[in-house]
């Protein structure tokens, strides 16, 4: 009979399809360091990195992978290039599922928070970093690799997940304010060294005067938008920090919603309402409202200094939008100028679990050369990055590399490298947030706030007290804050399965039931006959 027949092959598809989806989810094992690697097999790992429009940057990732692979000729590195570390984040998260993550992978340690919810997905690297042979600056390494106490402890700290390291830092970068100081001038004031925040909001209000054709004074343009800032989750969580006020525990406790938070957002409640402030979501990036003399002070990474200034080598508008002006930088506006606070940042490198430990310690060999000087240096002077360890820092290239600042627009852009220096001089004024699974989600509840907020008032609706409170719980359920496992430090409670989850497995139990009866009433029919 047909329809038996389609029926069986249905069920039998069906289940192989299951089965399939299900390889690779299943533990993987312990991993546990080779006492030697194995130099007579062949092995090929995939790693995944980010770059945006920075082609400098892809040279810098070419270069690094054709000498590595050039001392360790039986490891071939296939690279994959993403637009944004959200894309990575989501394709690692899709192929834990199915057994397929890459060996290497550029992310954030919030993001590996949450691939460490799959048992043994990620190598801790605690036992890598003390091998003797292999480890940081081990002795049976081809290359000269940095010690582990050669890492800027500031920067390897933020590595650290439920104990251990789970990755290595790769660049660090941190906020600054780039600054319109040719406008700040004309207005009367005197660029402080300091920047505070009534110092910024106070030369803010003062840009947004017209004239009585309907321009702005400061700059006769129709535009003028004197404080953007970028990255609004940094801007919430960087002036909790400073007052001293909550934001989240280690053990993934959330303190985001309290009144300093509150307080923080009337006050961008009311220079929106002025029009003295504005967001990139809301505006598009400061860089170009920046070089265009429509924005005085524009918050961004230090990572994105080439974007910044007249003489930006790297920018978004057209060359007859330029405006002349003095740049200046600064670290980002501060509540307590004597005691500086400002958020460590930028990508990190983590290392994926596979049954075969000896492919595990080919992805950790190509891991380590990461931090080599000729990468470090290389990959920093594409942007206002700074190298994560001293060994390159203090290096006569890197040296000559920062002593060469303004010699020429491009490789030794000055705002560049004033963005760097920025860092390097502020290291220990600089702080990371507690990382577990959730507090990616922590950070961008923390942006969405101001984003709300701004955009609540642009629509000219009333921010009060109700408000308020309709807010929180609004951005509370869409990032799902609520939820029992945010606040577990990483480690899923497994209660009642989802109703999909359900009907999926009996689904599939049916179709194995129904499978084997028609195998069994087969076999009695063909018995029958014999």
């Amino acid at each position: 009979m047909k329809w038996k027949k389609a029926l069986s092959a249905f069920f039998i598809g069906t289940g192989l399809l299951t089965l399939n989806g299900c390889h690779g989810s299943k533990a993987l094992p312990d991993f546990e360091v080779p006492a030697e690697f194995d130099t007579s097999r062949n092995y090929e790992i995939t790693f995944w990195a980010k770059n945006d429009t920075n082609k400098n940057q892809t040279d810098v990732y070419k270069k690094a992978i054709a000498d590595f692979e050039t001392l360790y000729p039986n490891i071939k590195v296939n690279m994959k290039l993403y637009t944004d570390y959200g894309r990575i984040f989501n394709d690692v998260i899709t192929n834990i599922a199915t057994g397929t993550t890459p060996n290497v992978c550029i992310t954030y340690p919030d993001h590996i928070a949450t691939y460490m919810t799959g048992k043994n997905t990620v190598v801790p690297l605690d036992a890598l970093f003390a091998d003797e042979k292999y480890g940081l600056g081990g002795s049976a390494l081809l290359y000269d690799g940095p010690a582990q106490e050669e890492i800027i402890p500031q920067f390897l700290s933020e590595c650290v997940l439920e104990g251990q390291h789970y990755a290595l830092p790769y660049m660090r970068s941190t906020e600054c304010c780039y600054i319109n100081k040719t406008y700040v001038e004309k207005l009367g004031y005197t660029l402080p060294d300091v920047l505070t925040w009534d110092f910024v909001w106070e030369v803010s209000e003062a840009a947004t005067d017209k004239n009585a054709d309907g321009t702005f004074a400061l700059n006769g343009q129709n535009v003028m938008i004197p404080f953007i800032y970028k990255s609004t989750d940094n801007m919430m969580i960087q002036s909790l920090r400073q007052q001293g006020a909550e934001y989240s525990t280690p053990e993934g406790d959330i303190g985001l919603f309290n009144d300093t938070t509150k307080a923080l957002l009337y006050e961008v409640a009311d220079h929106v309402e002025s029009g003295a402030f504005s967001t990139f979501k809301i505006s598009s990036y400061p860089a170009n409202f920046l070089n265009a003399g429509q924005c005085i002070f524009a918050i961004d990474s230090t990572a994105g200094a080439t974007w910044m200034g007249a003489d930006a080598p790297l920018a978004d508008i057209s060359e007859d939008a330029f405006v002349d002006f003095e740049t200046e930088i600064r670290m980002v506006p501060q509540f307590d100028p004597a005691h500086p606070q400002m958020i460590s940042q930028g990508p990190s490198v983590c290392v994926f679990n596979k049954v075969d430990p000896q492919e595990v310690l080919a992805s950790w060999l190509f891991t380590q050369y990461l931090l080599t000087n000729d990468v470090q240096i290389g990959y920093a002077q594409t942007e206002g990055y700074l190298p994560v360890t001293k060994k390159a820092q203090e290096s006569p290239a890197y040296q000559d590399y920062l002593a060469k600042s303004g010699e020429d627009n491009n490789t030794h852009y000055a705002i560049k490298i004033e963005a760097s220096r920025l860092l390097l001089d502020h290291t220990g004024d600089t702080f990371v947030t507690p990382v577990f699974n959730g507090s990616a989600s922590l950070r961008n509840a923390a942006g969405q706030l101001i984003e709300n907020v701004a955009t609540s008032v642009r629509r000219h609706e009333t921010v009060d007290e109700a408000y308020m409170e309709q807010l929180y719980a609004d951005v509370i359920s869409l990032y799902r804050l609520d939820q029992k496992d945010i606040a577990t430090n990483g480690k899923q409670e497994l209660g009642a399965l989802p109703a999909p989850a359900v009907l999926l497995l009996a689904a599939l139990a049916l179709s194995w039931c129904l499978i084997l009866l028609y195998v069994l009433q087969d076999f009695v029919k063909k018995r029958k006959k014999h």
